[in-house]
């Protein structure tokens, strides 16, 4: 007990001279391009690989309760209700997936200005050479 409380003090006195020093380091203008890439590579994780696996971890549970529902045990009314509360629980959280989603990119917009412009059209072909040739360079 004796030690536990040592190691809470010593940590708790220590807490204070850590953000004092290391603050400033991180803030300047050497660590923050790293915080920053560290940040960037975060979000790109969230954005990119976690946020698309729960997806489809939801998806492939409702559709694990829907085959169980279905096809497995359709005569079994026990089998049945576990299929149809995992179909229940997976559309849920689809629901409220999609809600958090909405209101975060929500509150960025506000916060960070909207970056909703409009998409780039795609142009038609040209034709260059002169030889008819749809992007042909003449020879």
């Amino acid at each position: 007990m004796y030690m536990k409380k040592n190691f809470l003090q010593i940590v708790s006195s220590a807490a204070p001279l850590g953000v004092v020093v290391f603050v400033p380091n991180i803030v300047s203008a050497g660590y923050f391009g790293q915080v920053d890439d560290f940040f960037t590579r975060a979000t790109g994780f969230i954005d990119n690989i976690l946020i698309p696996l729960v997806f489809t971890v939801a998806l492939l549970v409702f559709l694990y309760g829907m085959f169980n529902y279905f096809i497995v045990q359709g005569d079994n009314e026990q089998s049945r209700e576990v299929g149809r509360h995992l179909m229940l629980w997976s559309v849920i959280g689809f629901v409220v997936m999609v809600s958090i989603w909405g209101i975060v990119n929500m509150i960025a917009g506000g916060l960070f200005g909207s970056d909703n412009r409009a998409p780039d059209i795609p142009g038609t072909p040209t034709v260059q050479g002169g030889t008819g040739a749809i992007g042909g360079s003449g020879s």
